[in-house]
């Protein structure tokens, strides 16, 4: 629960303190402008509250990990909802409004965690987690997003370290392995999300001598 309040203020506070210009910039998420970026997180803080003001009276059929679903297919930008996104973004016009609406449901979904029973069930998506595993998973979405956020903007802060690490964990924990301890939190969710090309040196890391290493790249939806 601490690192998702962490993670969450962070990449929320990255964006408060961004300039205009800053929100026509590409983001690390294929097909997105940075403003395209930040209504996707208006729309994951909403998620948030309505999921924490669902519960379920079902036992739990997902945790943190198999809460994601991972594909073959990276994404190109052409889903629906993608293209829905971008134009639910360029109807802001103004970055402010933008901003102030992040902030407001952003800080509503950032209490509701905090006030959250972590133990208590809740229901989205069809499935059924516990307030700790759900809230947990997003420290991924988060830190994830804090990156893409940053990728071409060479003056806003990264993730905090501890996100970072945490979101790497949970990364691993999907994956069913770990990443060589050589690499990089960083590097690890960017290349294991194939959200950048391994260099030559990372290749040769994540080689796998017996075909029992993570294969990547990871697309998670």
């Amino acid at each position: 629960m601490e690192h998702f309040s962490h993670a969450w203020d962070a990449l929320r506070a990255t964006i408060a303190e961004l300039p205009d210009e800053d929100f026509a910039r590409p983001s690390g998420c294929t097909g997105w402008l940075v403003r395209d970026l930040v209504c996707h997180l208006v729309i994951d803080a909403q998620d948030v509250l309505i999921t924490l003001a669902t519960p379920a009276a079902a036992p739990p059929t997902r945790d943190a990990a198999s809460y994601w679903t991972v594909s073959d297919t990276p994404p190109t930008g052409d889903d629906p909802l993608d293209a829905l996104t971008v134009r639910l973004a360029a109807a802001y016009q103004d970055p402010g409004l933008l901003k102030f609406h992040l902030d407001d449901v952003g800080a509503a979904a950032g209490r509701a965690a905090a006030l959250a029973d972590p133990k208590a069930p809740v229901a989205t998506q069809g499935e059924v987690l516990l307030v700790a595993d759900y809230l947990t998973a997003y420290i991924l979405e988060w830190t994830l997003h804090h990156l893409d956020l940053v990728a071409h903007l060479t003056d806003a802060p990264e993730p905090p370290a501890e996100t970072l690490a945490a979101a790497r964990a949970l990364l691993e924990r999907i994956a069913g392995d770990t990443f060589p301890a050589e690499l990089s939190d960083t590097a690890v969710l960017l290349v294991g999300t194939g959200r950048r090309a391994p260099s030559e040196a990372e290749k040769r890391l994540l080689e796998p001598p017996t075909g029992a290493r993570v294969r990547f790249p990871l697309s998670l939806g």
